[in-house]
């Protein structure tokens, strides 16, 4: 059944999609770091497996990007579509997105796995984390198809109005993650190679009851094989608002590889996996605002579609005020228990001794990041594939990985790798915002 995002109150629509994709986003929240939990705890806390847990996150990173290029890029067009009532070619949409992700999996498993040791060196790794890090990449890369197939096929469920069964693709591949982990790394005795172990089969469940979903008669767009073939226009779409996608995750590859070269050269291993625990607490806290994102867009885009430009206004302003208070929350939860969030991940003294302070500094003023999601999720939800390509730009490859490799040559050291997320974060942040609102925004209210 066809669902209607244009009649009723914008905001409960947008929780109504929202609320079960932020239970899912929490339990995916267990999915990603319950691994790094593990880890962090193997050989009586000893943090050098975390550490190289941590090198490989560029990589995973970056088959993201590309699951966002060709799969995410793809729902505001659906969704714009479906508005519409041009349910054929949101259709052919859908069998594209398949078509590019199958492909692009293929050669990025062959591409990593060839050139695994020379990446995992470039990346940061020490003749003491290269182990680690090694047997953890080549177990993950054997199910990258299956990765970039929950990352870029699950929203096309929720955007067809059932955030319930989109949850449930995430809740299938947790359950099975946190149960397999500790299963495969202790009892099994297979330690990092069975965290991946575990991973794969999670993400293969997964991929298996999207595809089920969207081939069934469930689903009133489906994944038909007839559509599943290369259309140079469609790609190209894809590609273009995708690119906004890609960019936003390449480039945190970019982030990632150059905090963990330069904090190598700074601080060795132990800083690095500090780095590898920041970024864990801030998946913790990005993931409910990823869900509100992922409910509010497909309804910003089928009223976009509809031409009911009103309630995309009041979409915009919902989210930015749910965005802001949260991440002031958030924030101030880090500032207080700082040393809580860090023992999740590890007990190691050497850790706590230098994160505490490091993760202040990480996270100071990520209320910001609130306006850079408000801001990135109307460019791509309207198709203004030019705005949301440049800001994804701005904050990272424009601010953070320049200051990242220069900071610390200032005199700032390890600390200057911290710093460089507040600043980002606050630039990009409002410069994302203020032009949305200068732009899309105004445009908007005249079309009203």
């Amino acid at each position: 059944m066809k669902k209607d995002f244009s009649e009723g109150p914008v905001w409960k629509i947008i929780l109504a999609q929202a609320v079960p994709l932020m239970l899912a986003q929490l339990i995916q929240l267990l999915y990603n770091v319950v691994d790094r939990i593990y880890i962090g705890h193997m050989n009586g806390g000893d943090g050098t497996a975390l550490t190289g847990i941590g090198l490989t996150f560029p990589v995973v990173t970056f088959i993201v990007a590309f699951a966002a290029l060709f799969g995410m890029g793809g729902v505001p067009l659906f969704s714009i579509a479906n508005g519409a009532g041009k349910n054929n070619r949101a259709e052919r949409i859908l069998g594209s997105s398949f078509l590019l992700l199958i492909i692009s999996a293929a050669l990025l498993t062959a591409v990593g796995e060839i050139f695994c040791k020379p990446i995992l060196y470039f990346l940061g790794a020490s003749d003491s984390s290269y182990g680690y890090a090694a047997e953890y990449l080549r177990y993950y890369l054997a199910g990258t198809v299956f990765s970039m197939l929950n990352t870029g096929l699950n929203g096309y469920i929720s955007a067809q109005g059932f955030p319930k069964t989109g949850m449930m693709t995430v809740v299938i591949g947790a359950v099975l993650n946190i149960v397999l982990g500790p299963l495969f790394i202790f009892v099994c005795g297979l330690g990092v190679a069975g965290a991946a172990i575990a991973t794969v089969i999670s993400q293969a469940a997964s991929a298996l009851w999207i595809l089920r979903f969207l081939t069934g008669r469930k689903a009133a767009l489906r994944l038909r094989r007839n559509n599943i073939r290369f259309s140079p226009d469609i790609a190209l779409s894809i590609v273009k608002l995708g690119a906004s996608n890609f960019v936003m995750q390449g480039t945190t590859c970019f982030v990632q590889a150059a905090c963990n070269s330069t904090l190598q050269i700074y601080g060795g291993d132990v800083y690095v996996g500090i780095m590898t625990v920041l970024n864990s607490i801030r998946d913790i806290f990005m993931l409910p605002v990823h869900g509100l994102i992922s409910g509010s867009q497909p309804v910003m885009s089928f009223n976009y579609g509809a031409g009911k430009n009103q309630r995309v206004r009041a979409a915009i302003r919902f989210n930015t005020l749910a965005g802001a208070v949260y991440t002031m929350a958030a924030w101030l939860a880090v500032l207080i228990f700082p040393r809580f969030w860090f023992m999740i991940f590890s007990n190691d003294a050497s850790f706590l001794e230098h994160g505490i302070s490091a993760i202040r500094i990480y996270f100071f003023g990520f209320v910001f990041m609130s306006f850079q999601f408000a801001g990135q999720s109307v460019f791509q939800a309207v198709g203004d594939a030019k705005h949301a390509i440049f800001f994804s730009l701005l904050r990272k490859a424009v601010i953070v990985v320049p200051l990242t490799l220069l900071l610390p040559r200032l005199g700032l050291g390890v600390d200057g790798v911290f710093i460089a997320e507040p600043v980002s974060n606050t630039i990009g942040g409002l410069a994302c915002f203020i032009t949305m609102r200068q732009t899309v925004y105004k445009r908007l209210r005249k079309g009203c």
